[in-house]
């Protein structure tokens, strides 16, 4: 919540707008993982894809909240004829995964950097924030009960209290979901920038990490089903302001780490409902982050996406593709639109392309 809280105001979105993207993100993904979960018997929880989320923000400067909308509509009718066709598993091999995780790493970049930019703006906020998780990922003990993040969390919201920082501005804090329903408009500049580069990070970061961890845990997720749900929902969701749908790789890796396999399913239920109540109460917790200063969401998101970060790097620059994975690195970090397509488009394509030229032997193995 921190990411889209991070993009959105970046990206100049209204607190409203906010809301009913955190609502979709919740409220209308809970009910397609309990229907999932239900259905096939596996933990299959469904979410949003945090790297779609990240490469909407810099499109969000030269593309209006409608024209970006429409480009989730497009690629949620992509997902859904790749996994109706078939097709899912042949175009998740097409594109090497380092040059889609040298973009991933290009977009996530600045969340790094917030981070240090959060310590360096409001030292006293952020450093306990750091500090609390530095201590818990030290102490293993302490943080199998407490996790890094929600320790950061808790003593940044301490912080901030403390230092009379939060600020809810007027109106009442508390409130229930009203999600607002957009017209979408269709633009070739957004369907160029954003379609290819949104389905690749739902269909082969997000939904390839998803089944990867469910298959090592002795699941047999259903591939093209998820796809299509994938791909239908994004269609719903989309309605009211939320990225892409797509399977997510770290909670089902944590339902799916310790009890009876044949019951792993149930977490995923339990977590839907979860996610039901959360987002039937996304106006409270927008505006109760909101009301925080921004370096605290900065470092939150910062600390959030430091593994991830990590992880692109390390799947980038850690084998076969590594050429073409730092030249789509490169283009997105330098985010130079061409043609008022963005950075993340070009960086696949020129990364793709260094690679078809220079990397053949790669290709062959």
């Amino acid at each position: 919540m921190a990411v889209i809280l991070a993009v959105g105001a970046r990206g100049g979105l209204t607190e409203s707008d906010l809301a009913s993207w955190i609502f979709g993100s919740f409220f209308v993904n809970g009910l397609l993982s309990i229907a999932f979960c239900t259905l096939y018997r596996q933990p299959l929880v469904f979410f949003w894809s945090i790297p779609g989320a990240v490469l909407v923000g810099p499109a969000l400067v030269h593309l209006s909240f409608q024209e970006v909308i429409g480009a989730y509509l497009a690629t949620g009718v992509l997902m859904l004829v790749l996994g109706l066709s078939g097709w899912v598993r042949r175009a998740m091999e097409a594109v090497p995964m380092p040059n889609v995780m040298g973009m991933v790493a290009g977009v996530f970049l600045k969340f790094g950097l917030d981070l240090v930019y959060a310590m360096r703006d409001e030292f006293l906020v952020a450093a306990p924030m750091v500090a609390a998780f530095l201590v818990l990922g030290v102490w293993q003990a302490a943080g199998r009960r407490v996790p890094p993040l929600i320790g950061a969390l808790a003593v940044g919201g301490i912080a901030v209290a403390v230092l009379g920082k939060f600020n809810p501005g007027s109106g009442a804090l508390f409130g229930f979901a009203s999600p607002n329903l957009y017209a979408p408009a269709f633009s070739w500049q957004a369907m160029v920038e954003l379609v290819v580069p949104l389905a690749s990070t739902a269909l082969v970061v997000q939904n390839g990490q998803g089944v990867a961890v469910l298959t090592a845990a002795g699941h047999k997720p259903p591939v093209n089903a998820i796809a299509a749900a994938c791909g239908a929902w994004s269609l719903l969701a989309g309605l009211v302001g939320t990225v892409s749908t797509c399977l997510t790789g770290p909670v089902n890796a944590i339902i799916s780490a310790s009890g009876e396999k044949h019951l792993h399913y149930t977490a995923g239920i339990c977590v839907g409902i979860l996610a039901l109540a959360f987002g039937a109460l996304s106006p409270f917790f927008t505006r109760l982050l909101l009301a925080t200063p921004q370096a605290f969401i900065a470092a939150l998101a910062g600390l959030a996406m430091l593994r991830v970060l990590q992880t692109a790097f390390s799947v980038s620059f850690g084998g076969k593709f590594t050429l073409g994975a730092l030249v789509t690195f490169l283009v997105t970090v330098a985010d130079v639109p061409i043609l008022g397509i963005g950075a993340a488009f070009w960086g696949l394509v020129f990364g793709f392309a260094a690679s078809l030229l220079l990397e053949r032997k790669d290709f062959a193995r």
